[in-house]
C-alpha cells in the first residue's frame, strides 16, 4: 500500500496565519546546499528565482527537495509569465510562484489561468507523472490542487503601477509583490531605488493593493527602506540575497586581510555596490 501524503502549506496559508510581516531571501545560487543552508535561519520564506539566476527545471528541483521539511516557505519565480513553464514549475512541485512582469490585469488573470486546473485554469492535467500530487499519492490532487496554490503577481513598471488596482483585483491572485529596481528602470531613473517617485509609487501600490484585500510585499535590501514599507503597510517582505551575501562578506574578509583586494574608482576610493 503506497504512502499517503498530504499538500504541505503555501504562501497564503502562511500569510494567513501570521501576526506580523513575513521575511524571507532570494535564492539565486541554482546551489541545493546553499538554499539548504538559508532554509534553516529562522527567516519565513525562501524565494528560489529563475529570472535571473542560473535555475532551470532540474536545479529547482533540487532545492524544492532540499529544503523541504525545514520550516520556511519556498516560493518559485518562473523566468515569464508563460502558461507551459507554470505547468512545469507546479508540476515539479513548487506550490507558491511569483510571476514576474504583470502588466495589466490580463497579464494577471493569464498567471491564474495557468495555474489552475480547469474549469478554473488552463493547466495541464499530468498528476499521475508529477511530484505535485507526489505520483498520486495526495487523495484526491485534482479537486483540491487550487487550494494548495498561491498564485503571487509582481508589480514593477509604470504601466503595472497605472493598472495596480485593476491587477490586485483579479480573482485568484493571492498576493501582490512589488520590485522597486525595475521599477525604477521603468520610470526612468534606473539603479536609484530610492527615488522619491519609486518610493511614492510602491507606497501607492501597497495601499492599492491593501484596499483590494490583497497581501502585498516588496524588494527591499536596505534595512532603512525595509522598515519604512513594513510601517506603511507590507505583509511580507524579501531583506537579502544568497548571492549577495557571499559577495559582500567575502569582499569584508578581503579588505580586512588583503591591501587593496576592493575595487577602485577613479579617485583612488572603494567602488560601491
Amino acid at each position: 500500500m503506497p504512502f499517503r501524503v498530504a499538500p504541505a502549506p503555501s504562501f497564503k496559508d502562511a500569510l494567513a496565519a501570521a501576526d506580523r510581516p513575513l521575511a524571507g531571501m532570494w535564492a539565486c545560487s541554482g546551489s541545493p546546499l546553499v538554499a539548504e543552508i538559508c532554509a534553516g535561519a529562522g527567516l519565513d520564506w525562501l524565494l528560489i528565482d529563475a529570472e535571473h539566476s542560473p535555475n532551470g527545471l532540474e536545479s529547482v528541483l533540487a532545492q524544492l527537495q532540499a529544503v523541504n521539511g525545514y520550516p520556511v516557505t519556498p516560493v518559485v519565480r518562473p523566468p515569464v509569465n508563460d502558461t507551459v513553464l507554470i505547468k512545469q514549475y507546479l508540476d515539479l512541485g513548487a506550490q507558491s510562484l511569483l510571476i514576474p512582469m504583470v502588466h495589466t490585469a490580463d497579464d494577471a488573470a493569464a498567471a491564474v489561468a495557468a495555474a489552475h486546473y480547469p474549469p478554473r485554469g488552463v493547466r495541464g492535467v499530468g498528476s499521475a507523472l508529477a511530484r505535485s500530487a507526489r505520483w498520486n499519492r495526495i487523495p484526491g490532487y485534482l479537486e483540491r490542487a487550487g487550494d494548495t496554490v498561491t498564485v503571487m503577481v509582481q508589480i514593477e513598471s509604470a504601466q503595472a503601477v497605472e493598472n495596480a488596482a485593476a491587477i490586485a483585483a483579479v480573482d485568484g491572485v493571492d498576493a501582490v509583490f512589488l520590485g522597486p529596481s525595475d521599477l525604477a528602470a521603468s520610470m526612468g531613473v534606473i539603479g536609484q531605488q530610492e527615488h522619491p517617485d519609486v518610493v511614492a509609487a510602491v507606497e501607492h501600490c501597497l495601499r492599492v493593493a491593501k484596499a483590494a484585500g490583497k497581501p502585498v510585499g516588496v524588494n527591499a535590501f536596505a534595512e532603512a527602506t525595509a522598515r519604512r514599507y513594513l510601517a506603511a503597510g507590507a505583509d511580507f517582505i524579501l531583506v537579502g540575497a544568497d548571492v549577495a551575501l557571499l559577495a559582500r562578506g567575502s569582499e569584508a574578509l578581503a579588505a580586512k586581510y588583503v591591501p587593496q583586494a576592493i575595487g577602485t574608482n577613479d579617485a583612488g576610493t572603494p567602488a560601491s555596490y
